[in-house]
């Protein structure tokens, strides 16, 4: 759905985080007198009231009478379509969309290429407008890593290329795209996708019904391997030894060295191959990706992804915040092997198996595991009998605070203390910026130096 059809329809927001202001922004601009609802917490609706916009009305409460009571409910992406009261909404008719979709429902300006992945989606994004930078692109950075498309919708001169980063959350209103990038699939986010099953689904409509140009995918990864891609859409595989992959510590095109990978900053072997991902998609929009590979030794890293504070008293302080599935906790620990490690792992409990967390620790033990938050105790008790004979320290270390003073006692002077948590940030964290942030302090360092992320819009 385009922002000029929503004009005369009764229109709702519901949500006023970057998305729903940055939807609300647009409507203003190119519907300036459309009415519009918007639901919202109170501290959102004092913000909205001093505006003074005759055309908005301002709502707290929301169920789905009142979201029945509009034709087009913009929902930040947070907020499921498969749970109430969104789904019982739709079935009276109301039809859903977000800030992303309309985005791409407008008339494609510059090539875009979408990333997605259980993991590592917001590095490659970051990686792949770097290099399409280093290639003289204009381009747009955006997406989930952090600035709504809509914001940068009305910038001139338009981008070249954009390079966006999607959740499971948004892949599904997707269309008109040259390059698609799947990275990984294991299961995430099931509470707000219902199962398993419609998580994959979701994540990989990015492909199947998306229909892009060209899909980069991981030739490592089952599920990608057995995918049924359109016909009008040619593949291009990374992760296998024709195309973009790591052999010796090096990246290869094929058969040809390209990059020796020790040099990047980056750390760890799922971070080089985020590399050839984005090598790949700038293959795919005909850039010469093997001159452009040394570009990547002067890349920023994003905060919070396996970010080192610094070193004190012999301790680094590690902020991979961003983690929120044992598997990601499991390739932070692999960055540091054979290391001294201390990791702080737990959050908010969406039932997910930590039995390939606990099989990792039984053959490769680490200095110390400091359970915390929402399922600290079941991780605890899934991890107990491995901890017995002293094979490593495993302490329930309740909030953040608490946990960081006890992993920095066992560490001593030696070590890396790793925040790697494997669950989400919420509810005792607004999002993993702000758990990241804690981190940092309670580590003692300053968390206004630790979240910006480099190179976001447009350049």
């Amino acid at each position: 759905m385009r922002i000029s059809e929503l004009e005369g329809k009764r229109v709702a927001i519901w949500g006023y985080g970057r998305e729903g202001r940055a939807a609300l922004a647009a409507l203003r601009w190119n519907l300036p007198s459309q009415p519009v609802t918007v639901f919202c917490s109170p501290d959102e609706a004092t913000a909205l009231e001093e505006m003074q916009d005759p055309a908005l009305r301002i709502e707290i409460a929301v169920d789905a009478e009142a979201l029945a009571r509009h034709d087009v409910v913009i929902k930040s992406p947070g907020i499921s379509p498969y749970a109430s009261p969104a789904a019982d909404a739709a079935l009276e008719g109301v039809r859903f969309v977000s800030a992303s979709g309309l985005w791409f429902a407008e008339p494609a300006v510059g090539r875009r290429i979408c990333v997605t992945g259980t993991k590592g989606k917001s590095t490659t994004t970051a990686l792949l407008a770097h290099l399409l930078r280093a290639a003289g692109k204009r381009t747009a950075l955006a997406g989930n890593i952090g600035m709504p498309m809509l914001e940068l919708m009305d910038v001139q001169p338009p981008p070249e290329v954009w390079a966006i980063e999607l959740s499971s959350y948004q892949t599904g209103e997707v269309s008109d795209i040259d390059v698609a990038v799947v990275l990984n699939l294991f299961p995430e986010h099931l509470d707000w996708h219902g199962s398993e099953a419609r998580y994959y689904a979701d994540k990989l409509a990015l492909v199947r019904r998306a229909a892009p140009r060209v899909a980069v995918l991981n030739a490592a990864d089952p599920r990608l391997v057995e995918l049924d891609v359109p016909a009008a859409t040619r593949v291009l595989w990374f992760n296998h030894a024709d195309g973009w992959h790591l052999r010796e510590g090096s990246v290869y095109r094929g058969e040809r060295r390209v990059l020796d990978a020790r040099g990047l900053p980056l750390p760890g072997r799922h971070n080089r191959l985020n590399l050839c991902a984005a090598l790949a998609a700038a293959e795919a929009i005909g850039l010469d990706a093997a001159a452009l590979a040394p570009a990547a030794l002067s890349f920023r890293p994003l905060p919070h992804r396996l970010q080192s504070l610094g070193l004190r008293n012999g301790v680094q302080a590690v902020n991979d915040s961003i983690s929120t599935t044992p598997q990601s906790a499991i390739a932070a620990l692999d960055c540091f092997r054979g290391r001294r490690i201390a990791i702080l792992v737990g959050g908010y409990d969406r039932g997910l198996d930590w039995g390939v967390f606990a099989e990792r620790l039984a053959a490769e033990p680490v200095t110390a595991v400091v359970t915390m938050g929402q399922n600290g105790a079941r991780v605890y008790e899934k991890l107990k009998p491995l901890s017995l004979g002293d094979r490593f320290a495993l302490i329930e270390g309740g909030e953040m605070d608490e946990a960081v003073k006890r992993a920095l006692q066992i560490l001593g002077n030696d070590g890396v203390l790793l925040l790697s948590p494997g669950a989400p940030s919420f509810p005792r964290y607004r999002d993993y910026v702000e758990r990241g942030r804690h981190f940092a302090k309670a580590a003692g360092y300053d968390p206004e130096q630790i979240s910006a992320i480099p190179g976001l819009g447009i350049a």
